[in-house]
């Protein structure tokens, strides 16, 4: 059986990694005011920095795709032979994106469609997408990577540490009052996403301590995977490197590091950085 792996591009997943994979991915849209692009098609994460980054640029808004756009990665799936389809989106409480896909799936009675929730984002995603694809190559079914994903990112953690709560207000993801107390104490949070919502881990009032206190977030238990996150002007190379050295156990059998994307770098904002776990079985 063949099965094709799909994603959306709040996956953060690297061109590299949608091509060795052989993952195809819907684009969410970025919007700069009147400005709109499909994500990264149209905006790669390197510009979408340097705008975020210029001086009285509109604030970024994300907007989920259409079932239509994944109606028609479903199609072209199964017009090149696939006789399966896994995709793997966005968590439903962040965006409207798995519904989206949901109605693509009714869309197309009688074809094989699993659809799972990340309950997550970024990389937390892309390490599912990833995981089934090396089980579609495998000639494992559709069934049986669905099952296996779901039970998969049980096992993988979210952390980000922000230099402001300001892109989440902006966003809608915490209130008015949370950003500006956040802001008068010079709160640098750290947040994760726990039962697939965004909420503060710990709120230290430095950036020596939010970084301090991440490591130790990040390396309190053994990991399969490591995928280091960052968003400019951050540096991931010395971050990655005291995580790994703090690691109790073997060394993750996949480690990575890569820029924040423009759908989930919209919510973060520059100077972000952290990363996702997949623990260890």
């Amino acid at each position: 059986m063949t099965v094709a792996i799909v994603t959306d591009s709040g996956s953060d997943l690297t061109r590299a990694h949608l091509s060795e994979g052989r993952i195809r991915q819907v684009p969410l849209t970025v919007s700069f005011g009147d400005r709109s692009y499909l994500s990264p098609d149209e905006l790669a994460p390197e510009d979408f920095w340097k705008e975020m980054s210029t001086p009285g640029s509109p604030f970024a808004h994300t907007a989920a795709p259409s079932a239509g756009q994944f109606k028609r990665v479903f199609e072209q799936a199964f017009d090149d032979g696939s006789d399966g389809v896994v995709c793997v989106c966005l968590s439903e409480t962040l965006s409207a994106t798995v519904q989206s896909a949901r109605m693509a799936r009714e869309m197309l009675p009688g074809r094989q469609i699993e659809v799972v929730d990340s309950r997550s984002a970024s990389m937390a995603i892309g390490a599912l997408a990833l995981r089934g694809a090396a089980m579609a190559a495998e000639g494992a079914t559709a069934s049986k990577i669905a099952e296996a994903l779901t039970r998969l990112r049980n096992q993988t953690l979210f952390y980000v540490a922000l230099e402001t709560l300001e892109y989440l207000r902006r966003g809608g993801r915490i209130s008015n009052s949370k950003a500006a107390i956040g802001g008068l104490l010079s709160i640098k949070p750290i947040m994760t996403i726990e039962n697939a919502l965004v909420v503060p881990v710990e709120q230290p009032r430095t950036r020596a301590k939010a970084r301090e206190r991440l490591i130790e977030l990040m390396s309190e238990r053994p990991l399969a995977e490591l995928h280091i996150l960052y968003a400019p002007p951050i540096d991931p190379v010395a971050f990655r490197d005291d995580v790994l050295a703090r690691l109790p156990g073997p060394a993750p059998r996949l480690v990575t590091a890569q820029i924040i994307g423009p759908v989930i770098g919209s919510h973060v904002g520059p100077g972000a950085y952290g990363g996702v776990l997949v623990l260890a079985e």
